[in-house]
């Protein structure tokens, strides 16, 4: 059975609604391939501390994360061909800073939303 072979929708204005809500496939891949950059506990970790921080250069990213070196170096390498990281030079030194037009709201309300909704400990607590 294929989707067109349900041509009676049970509530046909809440199809209506999804279809014209639903991203397209593009945009859900664009979407995936985003998330996915997420998925790495260092790259998140990353966002949150250049969120909080403003920028700092890998060292200083290494000792906030705890983390090594060259975790930082590689993870801030992935945020930036995903355009969610910049830098800027100064002398030897690089910083990384979010990129311009980085939804900072979103990283803080909906990620830390998230953690909330998803955390275990919560489900133990409940009656």
């Amino acid at each position: 059975m294929t989707p067109r072979d349900h041509d009676h929708p049970v509530s046909p204005e809440r199809v209506s609604a999804a279809r014209a809500g639903v991203l397209t496939a593009g945009e859900a891949g664009r979407l995936a391939g985003l998330l996915g950059m997420l998925a790495d506990p260092v790259r998140s970790r990353i966002l949150f501390a250049l969120s909080a921080a403003g920028e700092l250069c890998v060292g200083d990213l290494a000792l906030a994360l705890d983390v090594n070196q060259d975790q930082v170096s590689y993870a801030l390498k992935m945020l930036r061909l995903a355009r969610l990281a910049s830098f800027r030079k100064d002398g030897r030194v690089v910083f990384y800073r979010l990129s311009d037009g980085f939804p900072h709201p979103l990283l803080e309300h909906c990620l830390r939303q998230l953690l909330t909704i998803a955390n275990p400990e919560a489900d133990d607590a409940r009656p």
